[in-house]
Order: structure tokens, then sequence, then C-alpha cells
């Protein structure tokens, strides 16, 4: 059953070697190794590191990359990706970094030089969407505007979006993801939005709270309701105030790995990009530099965590960065310190 994949990996590795080879020397104690979706690369005798990327998910992998170089005291860090759109990416938050990154594509044997992908600029939310404000506050939501779509957030879980018909009407929709919005809306379709607004929330808070040991509504993007808490009590960061904005890794489902990200001021009055995370990501920190240089550039960047997840790796990561970063640790507690963060 294994045969593929490893054999994917063999391919991907030779493919790799090859590339490394014709961009310069490799030393004969260059060694391959397993990547996430991809091949590594290590050149001791070169002080080198690299790192083929060929999944669907390369815009994320450059921290698990910075993570190899690390440890194996690489000066440099070769990425190569073929996906334009990740690629443009990864080059953007290249020289973010003290360790020299470099991005490259390849044709056939050749390298190119990736162009860096220009900062995102998030969508306006439109004004029909806007009426729909103050419904979710009256629910005990927090609005949150994501990407020009407005939703209304439970501890950090999105219980409701607003949504556009085909004719063009804003309509407010309850429900956690996708499918349980147009379940949502078949089983309460005889309700006023408001009432059915208020079961959605009735319900989803009896699991979206600390004292349940194990539910998947609890589980959910812990991330968010940590920026929550966060947003309802800034001085647990040093910040007097704080807002939600969208990451330049954007969230694309439940399950998977993502961060949080908010910008205020401090009680001082400096500006401060707020990137918030649960667990133990590695692409945090590319992450977090990123959305700095896209929500305020000269902002003081604050990471984070709660106290268990501050490990060494991540805060090895923050040293690289040639504007530092501060990690935060919050007590493990912030869930019951804050349990009325929406």
């Amino acid at each position: 059953m294994t045969e593929p994949v490893d054999r994917r990996a063999e391919l991907l590795a030779i493919k790799l070697r090859a590339l490394a080879s014709g961009w310069g020397p490799v030393g004969g104690g260059a060694r391959t190794r397993s990547f996430p979706g991809g091949s590594c690369l290590i050149d001791p005798a070169h002080e080198r590191c690299w790192v083929l990327l060929d999944d669907d998910e390369a815009a994320r992998r450059m921290g698990a990359a910075l993570a190899v170089a690390l440890r194996s005291e690489a000066q440099e860090l070769h990425l190569v990706v073929d996906e334009p759109e990740a690629a443009g990416i990864l080059a953007r938050r290249a020289p973010m970094f003290t360790l020299g990154v470099s991005v490259w594509r390849s044709d056939q044997r050749d390298l190119e030089p990736v162009e860096p992908a220009p900062r995102p600029t998030e969508l306006p939310l439109p004004p029909a969407a806007e009426a729909h404000r103050a419904t979710l506050v009256d629910a005990g939501l927090m609005p949150v505007v994501d990407n020009g779509v407005l939703i209304g957030e439970l501890n950090g879980l999105e219980v409701a979006r607003v949504e556009f018909d085909d004719d063009g009407e804003a309509r407010l929709r309850p429900g956690v993801g996708r499918f349980d919005r147009e379940a949502s809306t078949m089983m309460f379709a005889d309700l006023p939005t408001a009432e059915a607004l208020a079961r959605t929330v009735e319900l989803v808070s009896r699991y979206r709270a600390d004292e349940i040991d194990r539910h998947p509504l609890k589980q959910f993007v812990a991330e968010r309701w940590l920026r929550s808490a966060l947003i309802a009590d800034p001085s647990l960061v040093g910040a007097s105030h704080l807002r939600p904005v969208t990451s330049t890794s954007p969230r694309r489902n439940l399950n998977e790995e993502a961060v949080a990200t908010a910008v205020g001021s401090s009680p001082e009055g400096s500006e401060l990009v707020v990137v918030s995370s649960v667990g133990v990501y590695l692409d945090l920190v590319p992450t977090a530099a990123d959305d700095r240089l896209t929500h305020g550039p000269d902002a003081r960047l604050l990471i984070a965590l709660p106290d268990r997840d501050v490990v060494p790796i991540i805060t090895d990561l923050a040293d690289l960065l040639v504007q530092p970063a501060e990690i935060v640790a919050v007590p493990d507690r912030w869930r019951v310190l804050h349990p009325d963060a929406s």
C-alpha cells in the first residue's frame, strides 16, 4: 500500500538533487530526507538546505522548511515551488528572515527566481451586509468581517454569516459551516431570522464552553476563540483595544491549522498586530510576519499563545525575523478567564 507514496518521494528526491546540482556544487555529504508534501536536501559542506514543495499546501510549508534549515545549521534555504500563487507568497515572505531564503521555480533542469506576490488587499464589506451587524450583536455574537464577508462568532466559532442570494439580496444564515447553514435554512424556514439565530446560538453555546470535556464544537478553531478572548480583554497581551482582521493565510475549513489575527494599539499608542495560535503550528511565524506586512508594516508584532504552546521551535523561528516579534504567553485557562469573549 505504501509503494506509490514511497516511489513518489524517491522521484521528488531525485528531482531536487538534480535541480540543486544544476544550480551549483553539492557536497559529497549531502543527504536527502523526507519532507511533508515534497523533499529536502541538506548540504552541510555548503551550509545549504534545499526543499522541494510539491503539494497544494506549499504556501503553508515555509515554517517547516525554516525549522529543518535551523536544525541543520544551514545559512541558506532554497525553496523550489512550481505552483505560481504559492511561490509568489513564499517569495514575499522570504526577505522577512535573517536566514538567506531564496524561492525558485523549476524549468526542467533550470531554476528561475520567483517575483514576490503583492500584499493582499482585504475586500470591503458590502453595505447590504453591514445592515445585519446589529442582529448579530443582539444575539450575543461578535461581528467579524473576514475578507469582505460578515460573520457572527460565538467564542471564535462562526455560527452565522451573511450570504447573497442570486437576486443580490443579503440574508443572514445561521449555522456552523456551509452544510449546517443549509440544514438550518430548511429547519427554521418558517421562523424569523432573529429567532432562528437565537436557537442556533443556544445550541452551540452548550458545547462551546470550557466545562465541556470534549466536543467538536469546542475543539474547532481554537485560535479564533483565543483571539475573541484577547479582544474581550486586550490587557492579556498589553493592548488597549483590538479588532479582528483577515489573515494572509485564511482558514479554509474547520479542521486545518491556522492563525487568527487582530490589530489595535497599546496604552502608549503604539500600533499592534496580534496573531493568535493554539497548538504547535510551524507556519505561525511566517504567517504572522506576513500579516504584519499586510496590516501594519511598522507595527509591533505580538504572537499570542497559551502557556503550554510556547515551545523552543516557535521562539527560535521568531528569533530569525528581521523585524522582531514578541511571544506573549496567555494563561492556559484563558477560556475560563473570559468565557464571555463573544
